[in-house]
């Protein structure tokens, strides 16, 4: 799991409706605020909580309701930032009167369930997610949370008969998945085998559908069924750590234990279910406070506390993640993944010599984790040690053996290494093999098409292959920069000079594009405009990488100088 998206596509969810919960920026302004200083607390809170500073959000919001209390929109947003900086006591102190307030935001009455689910009160749960009937978000949780009531309450036929009633526009398979999580917490084995079978059925490369059904199938003893369900998933090529602890136990014949071991820990995986989806869709802030609800009522799901630090990592505020990280203990399956992340954030903020050396003793220590390979091999690459970087994607490769349709990355990444290190002939044949594996990849045919046409080699063959990957991925303006320059290098300087200003208008604070578009006018015969585009490009050009060559075509043009042969790139 190297990025964010590998944890959000453990969810069975579709998207998510979000229904009266998230004010807009500019709502502030039409809200009646008894004090100036109100009024500044509760805009400053809602940019930190946008920000996802949590901290900063909780402590100005509060601020603001201090002196706003019956406003229903700061007392919303202050509950809000109080569930995403982990502040639950707080939050559901203040629920009721959210309530008071404003008696449709469900999601308070989703902070007073758990608490009440947490004490194993379960009759007061049941009785405060009733109210709950909303088609968002909230509704859905509340019906999951009201099942997990009823089997703390010993009545499985309700609690089905919950899910049952939420089945339906897209929904099916959440709620198949929960009520076999509910069957086995509940014992009953033969209806969480046949739950659990019909989970993976809809989805058997998701990790935590596989996960489920190995388990019940190794706790009725079926080991060999077991293992061929993770075996199959692995020779995708996929990989996940808890997959990992559960192969384990059945090689050894070993019963794996229950996927949630009980109603708090079932309850929980609902929260993070509801939130991956939220998170998908965009609502950050909404989706690090329900994922706090998880991890109040199962603080040892360290799935959870990955995944908010990788939520806040996404928002930038690294020292706030590895926090998280930290908090994950040497005992789970998800700590070395943990420590990876703690490693990339050092280099985030500003330390890349000490995230070196922590991925370097991470290696050391797990010469085979696919992960710490991956991600140190990025960073030597960034640091321009591509000898380095091309020897470590390597043993990536080796370990994985190079084979599955994900090792594209590998093989492509690895021919960025040794492309920047001068070594083409080393390079050429990873992003053919990487198109091997992944014909369609876009980033690849970008990459080796310009290179060619940069070469002057395969020339048609490399245009082809560049307007595939346009077409693909019409918005990315870096390939679109690429189809320009081939455009240039092949002479077709009115096509270029086209394609060149869409890429300008896709990513117009990029030096390189604006500079191949001066090139490009130069060729065409609009010198005034070429100039103007390379005083631009040397404006934006903040790491002075272009200085020397923009120098020279700002007082000569291109008569005395040759063309940028640099392609944009997001690529490190």
């Amino acid at each position: 799991m190297t990025q964010l998206l590998r944890l959000l596509k453990r969810s069975v969810l579709p998207s998510l409706a979000v229904i009266a919960l998230v004010v807009p920026a500019s709502a502030s302004t039409t809200l009646s605020f008894g004090a100036p200083s109100a009024y500044g607390s509760y805009l400053a809170g809602q940019q930190a909580l946008r920000d996802l500073s949590t901290g900063e959000a909780s402590r100005y919001l509060h601020e603001a309701t201090a002196a706003e209390w019956d406003n229903a929109t700061v007392v919303q947003r202050a509950f809000l930032a109080y569930l995403a900086n982990g502040d639950i006591d707080r939050a559901v102190g203040i629920a009721n009167h959210v309530l008071d307030l404003s008696p449709d935001f469900g999601l308070a009455n989703l902070a007073i369930a758990a608490a009440e689910l947490k004490d194993r009160r379960y009759h007061a749960a049941e009785r405060d997610l009733n109210g709950v009937t909303s088609a968002d978000f909230a509704g859905i949780t509340a019906a999951i949370l009201r099942g997990w009531a009823f089997i703390g309450d010993g009545r499985r036929t309700d609690a089905y008969a919950a899910l049952d009633r939420m089945a339906k526009g897209g929904l099916e398979d959440f709620m198949v998945f929960h009520r076999a999580l509910m069957a086995d917490v509940s014992g009953d084995s033969a209806t969480a085998l046949a739950l659990a079978s019909q989970t993976y059925q809809a989805n058997p490369v998701g990790p935590r559908n596989v996960e489920i059904y190995a388990r019940v199938l190794g706790n009725a003893g079926r080991f060999d069924d077991a293992l061929a369900v993770i075996d199959k998933y692995n020779a995708q090529g996929l990989g996940d750590p808890i997959l990992d602890v559960v192969e384990k136990a059945l090689r050894a014949h070993q019963r794996p234990g229950l996927f949630a071991t009980s109603v708090q820990s079932g309850a929980a995986e609902a929260f993070h279910g509801i939130a991956v989806a939220l998170a998908r869709d965009g609502n950050t802030d909404l989706a690090i406070g329900v994922l706090q609800l998880g991890l109040y009522l199962d603080p040892h799901n360290d799935i959870i506390s990955l995944l908010i630090g990788q939520l806040l990592d996404n928002a930038k505020q690294n020292a706030a993640a590895n926090a998280y990280y930290a908090n994950i203990p040497a005992s789970s399956p998800m700590h070395l993944t943990a420590q990876v992340r703690i490693a990339q954030n050092y280099d985030s903020m500003g330390n890349r010599p000490e995230a070196l050396k922590r991925l370097n003793e991470i290696v050391g220590t797990n010469p085979t984790d696919l992960d710490a390979l991956t991600v140190l091999a990025e960073l030597l690459r960034a640091d321009k040690q591509y000898d380095r970087a091309a020897d470590i994607y390597s043993q990536a490769i080796a370990i994985d053996k190079g084979a599955h349709i994900g090792d594209w990355v590998l093989y492509y990444q690895r021919g960025i290494a040794y492309e920047r290190g001068n070594k083409w002939d080393k390079a050429q044949p990873d992003f053919l093999k990487a198109l091997a594996l992944n014909p369609d990849q876009p980033q690849v045919l970008n990459y080796l098409g310009y290179t060619w046409v940069d070469k002057g080699e395969n020339l048609t063959q490399a245009l082809g292959m560049i307007q595939k990957a346009v077409k693909a991925t019409p918005t990315d303006g870096y390939i679109v920069d690429s189809l320009g320059w081939a455009f240039y290098r092949l002479g077709r300087f009115s096509d270029a000079v086209k394609t060149l200003e869409q890429a300008v208008q896709l990513k117009p604070n990029d030096p390189q594009i604006n500079d191949h578009l001066g090139d490009a006018y130069w060729k065409a015969g609009r010198q005034l405009e070429a100039h103007f585009q390379w005083n631009v490009a040397a404006s934006l050009d903040a790491d002075g990488l272009l200085k020397t060559e923009l120098a020279k075509k700002q007082a000569n043009g291109l008569d005395a100088t040759t063309a940028s042969a640099t392609p944009a790139t997001t690529t490190q």
